[in-house]
């Protein structure tokens, strides 16, 4: 367990990935510029009633944002990981992502249990589960895996490539500061988490595939567990 924690976060993997000066340069002015326009846009989907059909285009049109800003920042990179313990031979994470995803799930559900017994941040909780309760489970969830992607596609692909020192930190705090626009502080506190978690799968695998997968397998799973869990 404790080589496949590693394998996954800690050990980074040789790369050969450099971004000339020019490409760097175009990447810290993208990604600048994109991070307040998510911004502005994450607020206005968020106080978006609940049921109301504009959720929808709004949120698709968020992760456009994110994605289209990613692709314009320059090449992204899907990032390898040692096959196993005494296995040096480099594969894309696939497996070990989906099960940190649903490790990091199930955090946030024992968490949940907690949350829930404090009447100020169950109804942060509460606010964002209207959209659930009110919306299309099939849109919800396509919207859900949408935004996973294209949220890691600029915060994990071309915000970590933007910065030249402590790039899990800073790309961790963009993705808290474009959070907060949504004035939601459990939505805050799950980014910081889940934003160290996948910044971490980021530095070691030095591509975006594995905090794709974590991200999209834990918003899944709190999808459809956390309205049991506050229902």
């Amino acid at each position: 367990m404790r080589r496949w924690v590693s394998r996954s976060l800690w050990d980074v993997v040789p790369r050969d990935q450099r971004d000339t000066v020019e490409v760097l340069r175009r990447r810290q002015w993208v990604t600048v510029g994109v991070v307040l326009l998510g911004a502005v846009m994450l607020a206005i989907s968020l106080r978006i009633e609940p049921g109301n059909v504009w959720f929808y285009p709004a949120a698709l049109a968020m992760a456009a944002v994110w994605a289209v800003g990613a692709l314009l920042s320059g090449p992204l990179h899907l990032g390898r990981i040692a096959a196993g313990a005494h296995d040096t031979t480099l594969v894309r994470p696939v497996v070990a992502p989906v099960l940190l995803g649903l490790l990091l799930a199930a955090l946030f559900v024992v968490g949940g249990l907690v949350v829930r017994e404090i009447p100020w941040l169950d109804r942060q909780v509460r606010s964002v589960l209207d959209f659930a309760d009110q919306g299309s489970v099939p849109l919800l969830l396509l919207i859900t895996v949408v935004n996973g992607i294209a949220e890691e596609l600029f915060f994990r692909g071309a915000v970590y490539a933007a910065v030249t020192r402590h790039p899990v930190i800073w790309s961790t705090l963009a993705y808290v500061v474009a959070t907060l626009a949504t004035g939601n502080v459990m939505l805050a506190f799950a980014a910081i988490l889940l934003g160290a978690v996948v910044g971490l799968q980021r530095r070691a695998s030095g591509g975006i595939l594995a905090p794709i997968l974590t991200h999209c397998t834990w918003s899944t799973a709190m999808l459809f567990a956390l309205p049991l869990l506050f229902g």
